[in-house]
């Protein structure tokens, strides 16, 4: 019966070779495979905070044109509102003109119709007192 060391040291012997084509296969893909595969993965998360950053700032500048469209907006529904406001006033005022003056003339053509009116119930009366 062989020792357990005996068998031990076989055991450690025969994994040898295995720990060299390991080691040897680590040695070579690193360089080869692994570091360029790392190289390319950081380019990619970099690339994609700064699209993310990109995103947020165009984001953030579109908010920014929002805002400054819908003021501008504001501004221009004001202006509309003000100058309807002073259409409306002028023609109100218009309108009120146009009344008084079209009673005045009423009151015009009332009083001379009642000038009209007395005068020909004056020359009426003389008349029937002529008569």
């Amino acid at each position: 019966m062989p020792s357990i060391g005996h068998q031990l040291g076989e055991l450690f012997l025969g994994a040898v070779p295995t720990a060299l084509i390991i080691l040897l296969f680590y040695f070579i893909l690193r360089p080869v495979f692994f570091l360029p595969l790392l190289r390319v993965m950081a380019e990619r998360e970099a690339r994609t905070v700064g699209a993310q950053k990109a995103a947020e700032a165009a984001q953030a500048a579109a908010a920014e044109k929002r805002k400054q469209y819908e003021e501008a907006l504001k501004q221009a529904r004001g202006k509309v509102y003000a100058e309807q406001e002073a259409a409306r006033k002028k023609l109100l005022d218009e309108r009120a003109a146009q009344l008084k003056d079209a009673r005045s003339k009423a009151f015009r053509e009332v009083g001379a119709a009642k000038q009209r009116v007395a005068k020909e119930l004056a020359a009426a009366r003389r008349e029937v007192e002529l008569s």
